[in-house]
């Protein structure tokens, strides 16, 4: 019984980071804790290098560092209330669609996120704040 309790919890213990990193790859909580607490410089971490953002219908293609900017700004003048995810969907492994819900104090919008698997890393490539 012991032997079967070692050999079991080694086998755990040793399999656990693998299956750890799997779980750490595919979560967006950190997104989602950066749009609820009204981030910019924590969400604009997973854009892409290039982004399509549309932000209450300022729409275009933005660097990086102009994205952090526009959503810099939209915090700025909705400040957060709170932000849920309501809808995930996943067309491949490597592409992966979010649907939420931010309450700000002015207004309502949904949030559509876009984001692909690259490497360990999830990375927005289209945001959208559309007001509701």
């Amino acid at each position: 019984m012991t032997l079967t309790l070692s050999l079991f919890l080694s086998v755990f213990l040793y399999l656990q980071p693998i299956f750890g990193d799997e779980v750490k790859m595919d979560s967006i909580d950190p997104v989602i804790s950066a749009i609820d607490g009204g981030s910019s410089g924590d969400l604009a971490k997973f854009f892409d290098a290039s982004i399509s953002l549309n932000v209450n219908g300022q729409q275009g293609e933005y660097s990086k560092n102009q994205a952090e900017i526009v959503i810099k700004d939209f915090f700025k003048k909705n400040p957060s209330l709170g932000f849920k995810v309501v809808f995930r969907s996943e067309t491949n492994p490597s592409l992966i669609s979010y649907i939420g819900d931010y309450q700000s104090t002015e207004s309502s919008f949904k949030v559509f996120i876009r984001v692909s698997q690259q490497g360990e890393n999830l990375k927005i490539y289209s945001l959208d704040f559309v007001k509701a």
